[in-house]
Order: C-alpha cells, then sequence, then structure tokens
C-alpha cells in the first residue's frame, strides 16, 4: 500500500512538473514586442489589442514593451533587454534605423527571428529581419497628396507630431510630392492642445493655406479640425493619417476630407501569428505584408467609427 501511495505521489509529481514549464521552456514559447509608441496612445492601444487577441488566438505568451516617450536610447536597451530573454521571436518598429540597427542585429545574430512592424519598411530586410508588416509611408503620403490636390488643394500645411520619426518624415514628404503645390511642415509635440495653437496660429498667418494634413488622426487630426472651425476656414480641406472615432465622425460630416488607414491592429496581429507558426512549423510569408493605406472617405467612414470605437480600426 505505501509502495502504492509513493507511486501516486510520484506521478502526480511528474504531472505537475509536465503543467509547469521551466523558465527556459516559458522564454521559448514567449514572443517580445518592442515599439516606439506607447500603449495609452490611441494609436498604439490598437496596436497592442491586435498583439493581445494573437497571443490568445495563437495560445502564446506575448509581452508589450515601450519606451515612455519617443526615445530610441530606451528603446535600443529595450531590445537589447529582450533579446537576453532569448524569445521565440521578436517584433519591433523600426522608426530610426541608425539608433536601432546594433540592437536588432545582435537578435539577428542570436538566432532569434525578428519581424519588423509599422516603420522600417526601408530598413527591415537589410537589418535581417524576416519581414515587415506595414504600410510604405512615402507612397501613402503620395497618395493622399494626389488626392487632396484633385480636391482642388493648392496650399498645404503638415503637421508634424513626432519630427525626426522617419516614419512621420517619409509621410510629409510623400504629401509633398503627391500634393505638387506650396507644402510648408509645422513641426509641434504630441500635445493636442498646442497642436490645435499652432495650426490656428498658421492658418491665421497665411490665409492661402487651403489643405492641412494631420499625420495622426486623434492627436493631430482631431485638433486641425477644432482649429479650422476657430479660425472659421470651413473651405479648407483636413485629411490625417490613421484612424480616432471623432477624426471619423468629422469625415462623416463633412468636416474632414479623408483618413487614411494603415489597420495598425493587423500590424500587431499578424506578426505574432507569424512567429508562433514559424517556431511550430517553420512557415513565414515569401515577403513583406502591406496593411494600408485605405483611404476612409465620407460614404465609407460611418461603418468604421464602431471598430474605432472598439480599438479595432
Amino acid at each position: 500500500m505505501k509502495a502504492f501511495i509513493t507511486g501516486l505521489a510520484a506521478a502526480a509529481a511528474l504531472t505537475l512538473a509536465a503543467a509547469a514549464p521551466t523558465a527556459a521552456q516559458q522564454a521559448a514559447g514567449r514572443i517580445i514586442v518592442v515599439s516606439h509608441g506607447q500603449a495609452n496612445d490611441p494609436f498604439w492601444s490598437v496596436v497592442k489589442n491586435g498583439v493581445s487577441a494573437a497571443g490568445a488566438d495563437m495560445k502564446v505568451q506575448v509581452d508589450y514593451r515601450a519606451p515612455e516617450t519617443f526615445d530610441m536610447v530606451a528603446m535600443s536597451q529595450l531590445i537589447d533587454a529582450a533579446v537576453n530573454q532569448k524569445p521565440a521571436g521578436i517584433i519591433v518598429s523600426i522608426p530610426d534605423s541608425s539608433a536601432l540597427s546594433a540592437p536588432i542585429k545582435k537578435a539577428v545574430a542570436a538566432g532569434i527571428p525578428v519581424i519588423s512592424m509599422n516603420s522600417g519598411s526601408d530598413v527591415s530586410k537589410n537589418l535581417g529581419a524576416l519581414l515587415h508588416v506595414g504600410q510604405d509611408e512615402l507612397d501613402a503620403g503620395k497618395a493622399a497628396g494626389a488626392k487632396l490636390k484633385e480636391m482642388g488643394g493648392k496650399v498645404g500645411l503638415c503637421v508634424n507630431h513626432e519630427v525626426g520619426n522617419v516614419s512621420l518624415d517619409l509621410r510629409c514628404k510623400g504629401f509633398t510630392e503627391g500634393f505638387g503645390g506650396k507644402v510648408t511642415v509645422l513641426p509641434v509635440s504630441n500635445d493636442p492642445a498646442e497642436i490645435r495653437s499652432k495650426v490656428k496660429a498658421a492658418l491665421a498667418a497665411d490665409g492661402a493655406i487651403d489643405t492641412v494634413m494631420a499625420l495622426g488622426a486623434s492627436l493631430a487630426g482631431e485638433p486641425a479640425v477644432a482649429a479650422v472651425k476657430e479660425a472659421g476656414k470651413a473651405g479648407v480641406r483636413i485629411a490625417s493619417f490613421d484612424l480616432s472615432a471623432n477624426f471619423l465622425k468629422s469625415v462623416a460630416a463633412g468636416e474632414a476630407a479623408f483618413a487614411i488607414d494603415q489597420q495598425q491592429y493587423l500590424q500587431g496581429y499578424l506578426p505574432v501569428v507569424f512567429l508562433a507558426n514559424y517556431a511550430k512549423y517553420g512557415l513565414i510569408p515569401g515577403g513583406n505584408v502591406p496593411s494600408g493605406p485605405n483611404l476612409i472617405t465620407k460614404e465609407k467612414a460611418a461603418q468604421v467609427v464602431d471598430l474605432s470605437s472598439k480599438g479595432i480600426r
């Protein structure tokens, strides 16, 4: 009887051991996301929602990490820390390749699969990443500029809330090329109140401005709509990259021209799915996956508002 009980105890211990993976096993099944955008940012909260949903769907542990502010030194350190944990894969945004190339190459050299998302499509492959999920920011800017030119725009203002972020700089550059008219870049912080004030001041200083291109819907698009209203410039066309429920309502109401949807939910979701399948089966898409751009005009805006308010679009 004693031997039987001892055998049961041993079997139970084996069962518990199997149910409780070691730290090494946990690391092997973990995917770490390091982005330059904080999860409390309206745009990046949607990315994180995609990351979390994919982790649940693929039954893998996913950690989302970001510096407290747009800080490439801090982001570089976060990537280094992720590499030291030897995860099953790392997902990174690359807003500044010169600052982040060393830690990303370190990850690749350590045999950790890397996928880039959101920013860095032009450098991702050279740094050793398997692929990139996102939109080409220069081409998206060109498409937006061409559309606003078609709508009659001649003098534009590009509101850049993160000068030095290569992706945002490319948006303004593409907009300028596609627009074809005079474009002034307005550097601002990511404070909506400051953006509102500076856009209003720019409109007062140059009465010829007939087009405002914002690079983020909630941070800059919504304040730009408010600034145009306060300035009494009803004829000024406003467009924005990315989505927010309130900006989409402005598009639906005819107060803004359109929003550019890069489907950032997919930028968080798809890399996790790809890395999970790569770890299990060695499967990976053969090239970059474009998540956008899609122009959300008045006809489409009302349909997207609900999903935007739910943190999916």
